[in-house]
């Protein structure tokens, strides 16, 4: 298990950008497993949408893309470097996510030669998919 400090020392992002409470599970450069609890306090939550707040799908894809990004830049060859967007494929959103879920984001890389790679990603709410897609990064 790694908490915000050990992702911290991982990937470059901060709060209130940094989506992600704690990884439940990793192996460098194959998949990690993290967990987002989210909560009414969320900076977004007031204006995404006033009296019915919504996580917004984008910020969901960003989330499951910086726990690909602790897969990714936890490899040896990739410590201190930075996991940028390349491109976002196949992306569904089945569900809402709204103040007291525990959102579970899992990223699998499924592609990587030399900087770029592809990782499906799926966040689940209480076992149900809420998004999925395939996230295109480029380590640099």
């Amino acid at each position: 298990m790694l908490t915000i400090k050990e992702i911290e020392e991982i990937i470059p992002h901060r709060h209130p950008f940094l989506l992600i409470d704690y990884i439940e599970d990793f192996k460098p450069g194959e998949y990690a497993v993290g967990y987002k609890c989210v909560t009414y306090r969320e900076d977004f939550f007031k204006g995404h949408f006033p009296g019915m707040p919504v996580m917004p799908g984008v910020l969901t894809i960003e989330a499951l893309a910086q726990v690909g990004a602790v897969a990714i830049l936890s490899m040896e060859e990739n410590k201190g470097k930075t996991a940028f967007f390349g491109g976002i494929n196949k992306c569904r959103f089945r569900g809402k996510v709204v103040p007291g879920d525990k959102l579970k984001l899992e990223t699998e890389i499924i592609n990587q030669k030399g900087p770029l790679g592809i990782g499906k990603a799926v966040a689940s709410v209480d076992g149900k998919v809420v998004a999925s897609a395939e996230l295109t990064f480029m380590v640099g």
